[in-house]
């Protein structure tokens, strides 16, 4: 009998173990996870934390005892894998004060990625918070919860330290305006925070578009929240706790502060190993999702994936692709080689009453991949101008001068009206690298309720269309 090894229990690792154990019964799948929970979506941790889901449990997709029992998978948390050997094949875990080694046939290294910490002062702090995991996830929540039992209780001789009291309603400091940084500004500002958002560059959300990004920025100030473009963050300062963050124009006192400066690779483990990294600082793998040591494979946000656009390694670590590289792995160990596929860096936010997604290459990334970029953007009517409902949407669409070939998009609207599953039209295209007069030529759904007869993304290629 084969053994399958997996390191990391979330989404890449599990969706891995499941899919080999289903295609081959007869294979022995051991997961080590070093924390206490398994397949997870930690991208609802905003919304946990907001009040909108009541339960962490209610973000794990199958429990433990589910992976065990049903799925007849050896599964053992609070296990931390601390040297994995290529040439005996074996993994050794701790847990506790006890180690143990176990042989493999197979490996998949899916340790995922952990929480950038900026090279500031005060980050020890007491008060000062990541999102990273479910356990971070449980402690805001708990602090936000103590926020919310009574907004009315007078405390005159407030300290530093809100955890200290019995009542949070102070300001909040959030350092990035990324997805983290936006989903939680909603988060905590929909909970009475007076939210104070600190974002290094010139615009949040630098993914997406600009056009969507100021469509983001303009809702967020609607909304109360302080944002300060172009700030960056020297120190956070206080005795036990945090009392204020300091940037170079500003000193803005507040009782607490999420870090959400971007994620990095957990790649420690397998260097040790002697497996490779790639230019991205990420795992490098080959289509199967196999590293350069034989039967060993990496996936999800501790690896590397192919851009469909441009054919190079990129880290772009999101749920959809850990999931699915995954399953391609545990269908290929299992005797069916699946290769892994490609990503086109596929994204989606909420903020308040604002939704936004993008797709493929923006403008700048285009030209630095040695495009000949166009761009243009478009606002549309989200429905029939006659029907009683509707907003706008905004399309940015980016598509390569000479050849016409869809690059990128980018998309926003009010949250309803479209703008994310608009998106997934542009995802096809982008993946397909069909040109934007294709693409014009979509026959894309219309009923008054839920479009306009040209679909904004259809008016979008239109107006390139012409451009060209």
């Amino acid at each position: 009998m084969s053994t399958f090894v997996v390191v990391g229990g979330d989404a890449a690792g599990m969706s891995a173990a499941s899919k080999a154990k289903r295609d081959n019964p007869d294979l022995e799948v051991v997961v080590f996870e070093r924390g206490q929970w398994v397949s997870y979506g930690a991208c609802g941790l905003p919304y946990y934390i907001k009040g909108e889901i009541q339960s962490l449990e209610d973000l794990v997709s199958i429990t433990p005892e589910q992976f065990r029992e049903e799925r007849e998978i050896d599964l053992r948390i609070g296990h931390n894998v601390i040297d994995i050997d290529p040439d005996s094949r074996t993994v050794t875990a701790q847990s506790g004060h006890e180690a143990l080694t176990q042989t493999y046939d197979y490996l998949l290294i899916a340790t995922g990625a952990a929480a950038v910490t900026p090279s500031i002062d005060g980050l020890d702090l007491t008060g000062v918070y990541t999102l990273g995991s479910m356990s971070d996830g449980k402690e805001l929540r708990e602090y936000v919860s103590r926020a919310r039992s009574d907004r009315n209780l007078q405390q005159p001789d407030r300290g530093p330290a809100c955890q200290f009291l019995e009542t949070c309603n102070g300001p909040v400091g959030i350092v990035g305006g990324g997805y983290i940084g936006v989903e939680m500004a909603e988060a905590l500002a929909a909970n009475g925070f007076e939210v104070h958002l600190f974002q290094r560059g010139d615009r949040i959300l630098k993914q997406f578009s600009e056009a969507t990004s100021e469509v983001v920025l303009e809702h967020l100030v609607d909304q109360n929240v302080a944002v300060y473009l172009g700030s960056e963050v020297e120190e956070l300062t206080g005795t036990e706790a945090v009392e204020a963050v300091v940037t170079t124009d500003e000193h803005v006192p507040v009782e607490m502060v999420l870090v959400g400066t971007g994620v990095r690779p957990r790649t420690t483990l397998a260097e040790d190993a002697g497996i490779k990294l790639g230019d991205t600082g990420a795992i490098a793998t080959d289509t199967y999702r196999e590293t350069n040591v034989s039967d060993v494979y990496a996936a999800g946000d501790c690896a590397e994936a192919r851009h469909v656009v441009t054919g190079e390694p990129v880290y772009v670590p999101l749920a959809l692709t850990a999931n699915r590289h995954g399953r391609a792995i545990g269908q290929t160990v299992a005797g069916t080689p699946t290769e892994g596929g490609g990503v086109a860096g596929t994204a989606a936010v909420k903020a308040f009453d604002v939704e936004a997604a993008r797709t493929g290459l923006s403008d700048p990334e285009a030209r630095e991949a040695g495009f000949e970029p166009l761009t243009q953007t478009i606002d549309a009517k989200s429905r029939a101008g006659y029907y009683p409902e509707g907003g706008t949407v905004r399309v940015t669409l980016t598509v390569d001068g000479p050849s016409g070939r869809v690059l990128g998009g980018s998309l926003v609207s009010e949250y309803g009206e479209g703008a994310v599953h608009r998106s997934h039209a542009l995802v096809g295209a982008v993946t397909e690298g069909i040109s934007v007069d294709e693409l014009s030529k979509y026959d894309l759904a219309y009923a008054p309720p839920f479009n306009t007869t040209w679909d904004p993304v259809l008016t979008a290629a239109k107006v390139l269309s012409g451009e060209r």
